[in-house]
């Protein structure tokens, strides 16, 4: 779950808590609004603990050398900066 698709449920969560005044034969709204802000606050939590702890691994990448000869270019760029405007 990612830092957003938390948001999006606490935001949910606190719109049936507390905006949702309506009745659902056996279901309690207010109750699924509190379950779903409770899963969002612990899917964040849980995101923003990995975004601190894992680390990016770095790509290795073995170069083989080869019989042929390198030639290396240099390029060579020149700012002027004059007030002919």
């Amino acid at each position: 779950m990612t830092i957003a698709g938390s948001i999006i449920l606490i935001m949910l969560g606190a719109i049936l808590t507390w905006a949702v005044d309506f009745a659902v034969a056996g279901v309690d709204i207010q109750v699924i609004g509190t379950i779903l802000m409770l899963g969002g606050l612990a899917g964040l939590l849980f995101g923003i603990w990995r975004l601190s702890t894992v680390r990016r691994a770095a790509a290795v990448r073995t170069v083989e050398p080869t019989d042929e000869v390198i030639r290396h270019h240099r390029v060579y760029e020149e700012r002027r900066d004059t007030d002919a405007f």
